[in-house]
């Protein structure tokens, strides 16, 4: 559910969206938008303002976010670098016995992460292919929590346990844009803050979609976390942990939590254009 307990609607659009970065296009200035993100933890306003939307067609699911940052700041340029440990906004997918992860940076660097619930492994079971080879592919087990209790250390917090987290996928044809409203990383000049633009092919959600039709019907909802990590320092030391934002909140500090993230429901109700014009 969003934070008012409402799925939100996600509606179409009639045209393909170039993804630059640019959210001035009228579709995403009519695209219903976010309320302003809240504390994961405690559901508090951030003192930051952030907002996201969606909107789909037939090829793809697009996101954007308007993120305010009076100084805007990025270091890591490698893809996959932990990308959590700067200011980032991120999107999970969720896929029922799997899910996935997506961060970015304003300079436009991408993390990627595609996890799979342990116990939905087995022989002959729908995971039980080459593609998902967990020696072959190097995957890594995953519990979803920071905490050193002996109780929970090795399973996590999560009542489904662990997963497995393969770091090398990445999201067929996925395309991703930033936008910087200032200059960045540089502390001298206050920036208003950056955008974030975002296009996932459907054609790449086959092992998301869960049996659900591709691109969705009317009135599908999938669960999506859309959030964002503000890295903080107070006289030179890094406050840890990172503030972190979201459009519905946890209740505790772990964005692995599916069950947790947004209600989106898809609407075949086109964004309306413009007067006069069309959506780009």
């Amino acid at each position: 559910m969003a934070t008012d307990g409402v799925p939100y609607r996600c509606l179409r659009t009639r045209d393909p969206i170039a993804v630059d970065g640019n959210l001035e296009k009228s579709a995403w200035r009519l695209a219903p938008r976010s309320p302003r993100f809240v504390d994961m933890v405690t559901g508090d306003p951030g003192f930051f303002d952030t907002r996201a939307a969606a909107l789909w067609d037939d090829e793809h699911l697009y996101v954007a976010f308007w993120i305010e940052e009076p100084f805007v700041e990025a270091r890591l340029t490698e893809r996959d670098s932990l990308i959590f440990n700067e200011n980032d906004v991120e999107v999970f997918i969720d896929g029922g016995d799997c899910y996935y992860e997506f961060e970015i940076n304003a300079l436009g660097t991408v993390y990627e992460v595609f996890f799979v619930w342990q116990d939905s492994f087995g022989p002959g079971r729908r995971f039980d292919l080459r593609e998902f080879d967990v020696l072959s592919r190097k995957a890594l087990t995953f519990g979803g929590n920071y905490d050193r209790n002996a109780a929970t250390f090795w399973r996590g917090t999560h009542p489904r346990g662990n997963r497995w987290a393969f770091l090398d996928w990445d999201f067929p044809g996925l395309r991703s844009a930033t936008r910087v409203d200032g200059r960045i990383n540089q502390r001298s000049v206050v920036d208003r803050g950056w955008t974030v633009e975002l296009a996932f092919p459907w054609a790449g959600m086959k092992w998301l979609a869960n049996e659900r039709p591709l691109p969705p019907r009317e009135g599908d909802i999938w669960k999506i976390f859309f959030g964002r990590f503000e890295k903080l320092e107070s006289a030179g030391v890094e406050i840890n942990p990172h503030p972190a934002w979201v459009w519905t909140p946890h209740g505790a500090y772990d964005t692995h939590m599916p069950e947790r993230w947004t209600e989106v429901s898809f609407s075949n109700e086109f964004v309306q254009a413009l007067p006069g014009g069309t959506n780009p």
